[in-house]
């Protein structure tokens, strides 16, 4: 018998049967389908983070439910959780139509619209065989979609195709739609926002809605996107967020199969790493790890970041270019591993975004997988603090800041490297340079404050991170340091980093040679408070045997460096 840890993983496929029919390693959710007929709700919305099961859920209930291919779907499942179920007798009753736009992706209405016309068409061609069945009149209707006719009736398109199949079999039909809101989203951030949701909403609404031949239907996105809610009028929708405790367990690994898992693979050892890489999700009062990045280790044996949330990423990048002056504060907070309280709610839609863009970019940010509650979500209170949840969306989040605030992550390959081989005057030009370009992007007019600063010092270095554990903000000897590099190889014997950072307010009237020699005397004032304070005690116990001190002093654009050099052991 081949043993579990020999099994090829199923890096990319999303499709139950092909894992299970060619022995693929899989962690069984079948119980999602138990849980979803116990619920007994006729429409079903599961909104999740991209590349959390979405995908693979909806394959697993087509093959669940589908009467065709009846008895030989039902050797999928004989030996999963569903088949000790009372509801494993609901197997193969029912036709399914299953329908995904997770591939969608269009610059424009036209293209759009086109694509969404084959998405729909192709679903017809699965189903010709109802053609046998139809009259002369039905049978123009399903041929007017079936060949992508313009005067087809797309918008009651999947409605006329459940009645089709209704008549064909005698039975209701199960409707299942992965990845609803993804053409929306696109179209919000593409700009034909407007065409796109007046097609879905009569698209959705028609067959969800007060259907007659629906038995059952299963939705899946990211958000509650509409700015007039698609689902409005259907009283028989239950809607489960990443905020409810229901249905956590089926989207996403949690502890215990990561555990197992990592045992399978002879990776046991490496747990510890692995939660702080991948972890930190809290889904309701579950603990849920990405299942992508957890396959993607378990087949490279490396820690890096593997999620990569294209579609997602457009969208945030969209706002974050809007608010960055209004969210400067917040961002660098969370990229110094920070809690931010914020108010956050299961309701978000586009027109909550636009109501009031700075404080609803974060319930952009936590439904689509970038924060995560910080503790148990508690219903009575309005307000949750929110943190970024592992090492690999702290790098996304690095990287995303240097994208939005300054445009080109490359710009800085020299003042890091500069850094990072203690060429300090080097550092210091590369520095000027970066502030003097990008004066237009950040307003530093008025009482400078140090935390402007001290975001924008951490958002540059955070490039470093393979090579320096950066914290920031802890404590140290007898005080708290401002930012800390320790090298992570102790055998190149490389350099410890510590920064002090300070914001020097002159009168409006003083002149250039003013501002610099009082930069001058606050950068030996740093040097003197890292000193004094005896911030090098982190490096030296983490043994660490040289150290280069920075003292950084800004004042508006302007800025000045001093810097030491010691031996600590």
């Amino acid at each position: 018998m081949e043993k579990i840890k020999r099994k090829k993983l199923p890096i990319g496929i999303s499709n139950f049967k092909e894992i299970i029919e060619n022995n693929y390693y899989y962690v069984d959710k079948t119980n999602f389908i138990a849980n979803i007929l116990e619920e007994g709700f006729k429409v079903e919305l599961f909104t999740r983070p991209r590349r959390f099961g979405k995908t693979l859920n909806i394959s697993m209930l087509n093959y669940f439910f589908n009467i065709e291919n009846k008895e030989e779907n039902r050797k999928l499942f004989e030996n999963l959780n569903i088949s000790k179920s009372k509801y494993f007798e609901k197997q193969g009753n029912y036709p399914v139509i299953s329908i995904s736009f997770r591939n969608y992706g269009e610059k424009n209405w036209e293209n759009g619209i086109k694509a969404i016309k084959t998405i729909i068409s192709n679903t017809y061609d699965e189903h010709k065989f109802v053609m046998d069945n139809l009259d002369k009149r039905e049978l123009k209707k399903f041929e007017d979609i079936w060949l992508e006719n313009d005067e087809g009736d797309w918008k009651n398109s999947l409605l006329n195709l459940t009645k089709y199949l209704y008549e064909y079999y005698g039975k209701k039909v199960v409707i299942l739609i992965d990845e609803y809101d993804q053409p929306i989203i696109d179209s919000y951030v593409k700009g034909y926002y407007e065409e796109a949701i007046d097609f879905f909403k009569s698209f959705y609404g028609s067959v969800l809605k007060d259907n007659e031949y629906l038995e059952l239907g299963v939705v899946t996105g990211i958000l509650r996107v509409a700015k007039e809610n698609i689902f409005s009028g259907l009283n028989n929708l239950k809607v489960h967020t990443i905020l409810n405790d229901k249905f956590t367990e089926y989207f996403g690994i949690i502890e215990s199969e990561v555990e197992q898992a990592l045992k399978d693979f002879n990776l046991e050892y490496d747990l510890k790493d692995v939660q702080k890489w991948y972890n930190g999700y809290l889904f309701g009062d579950i603990q849920v790890y990405n299942p992508w990045s957890i396959i993607n280790f378990l087949d490279e044996k490396k820690l890096k970041p593997y999620w990569v949330n294209t579609s997602g990423n457009e969208l945030i990048k969209l706002y974050l270019k809007r608010l960055k002056n209004e969210i400067f504060n917040d961002f660098s907070k969370l990229l110094n591993k920070e809690s931010i309280l914020k108010r956050i709610n299961d309701n978000m839609t586009f027109g909550n975004l636009e109501a009031n863009f700075s404080r609803n970019i974060w319930n952009l940010f936590f439904h689509s997988g970038y924060l995560t509650l910080a503790e148990k979500y508690d219903e009575e209170e309005d307000d949750v603090f929110l943190k970024i949840p592992n090492e690999e969306i702290l790098r996304m989040f690095s990287e995303m800041f240097i994208d939005v605030y300054f445009e080109d992550y490359d710009k800085f390959s020299g003042m890091t490297y500069a850094l990072k081989t203690g060429d300090i005057e080097t550092f210091r030009f590369e520095m000027k340079r970066i502030l003097l370009e990008n004066t237009g992007i950040f307003d530093v007019s008025g009482i400078y404050k140090e935390q402007f600063y001290h975001g924008l010092m951490l958002g540059l270095i955070l490039k470093l991170r393979r090579e320096y554990e950066i914290t920031s903000n802890n404590f140290s000897g007898k005080g708290r340091y401002d930012l800390l590099l320790k090298p992570r190889n102790l055998l190149r014997r490389d350099e410890g980093i510590i920064f002090e950072l300070k914001v020097v307010n002159v009168k409006e009237n003083s002149s250039l040679e003013e501002i610099q020699e009082k930069l001058k005397r606050e950068c030996e004032i740093a040097l003197k408070q890292i000193d004094d304070k005896e911030y090098v005690s982190a490096l030296r116990n983490a043994r660490i045997e040289k150290v280069l001190k920075i003292g950084l002093a800004f004042c508006g654009k302007e800025f000045e460096v001093r810097f030491e050099r010691e031996n600590i052991l």
